[in-house]
């Protein structure tokens, strides 16, 4: 069987965010799976997708400061500065953490790790609604 959902998420501000639950909730056939794949793409160049860490959101916070110092605002060979000094850092970081997940379903669940969830990363000052496509493949 195949299901897929396009949907946005809240608007969230910059930041890494725990979405897993608000996802599961747009997709109703999760549960009739026995076994599967369910594939979560955003559609968007400056916001990410990633799987880590659901309890502590200290790994979140410690993740946006990472990146903050990693992939630096207006350094001075930037070129693409048109939408403001947030958004080619933006881009680099989607890049890097990528723009969809694979992730196993078994017995109508995501089958991931206890401590796992899937993070919104939110890489501009205000991104807005963000665009997800889920593709749910299975018996």
């Amino acid at each position: 069987m195949w299901h897929q959902y396009r949907f946005q998420l809240q608007p969230r501000r910059r930041g890494f965010h725990l979405v897993t639950d608000e996802i599961l909730g747009h997709c109703p056939a999760l549960r009739e799976m026995r076994v599967g794949l369910m594939h979560v793409f955003i559609q968007h160049t400056s916001a990410s997708l990633t799987l880590n860490e659901n309890a502590d959101p200290t790994v979140r916070g410690d993740f946006e400061s990472w990146f903050n110092r990693t992939v630096r605002e207006d350094e001075p060979y930037y070129r693409h500065t048109l939408e403001g000094s947030d958004d080619l850092p933006a881009h680099i970081k989607s890049s890097l953490l990528g723009s969809s997940l694979s992730l196993p379903v078994s017995d109508g669940r995501l089958n991931i790790g206890t401590w796992q969830g899937i993070y919104l990363c939110e890489h501009r000052n205000r991104g807005g609604a963000r665009t997800l496509v889920v593709t749910l493949h299975g018996e």
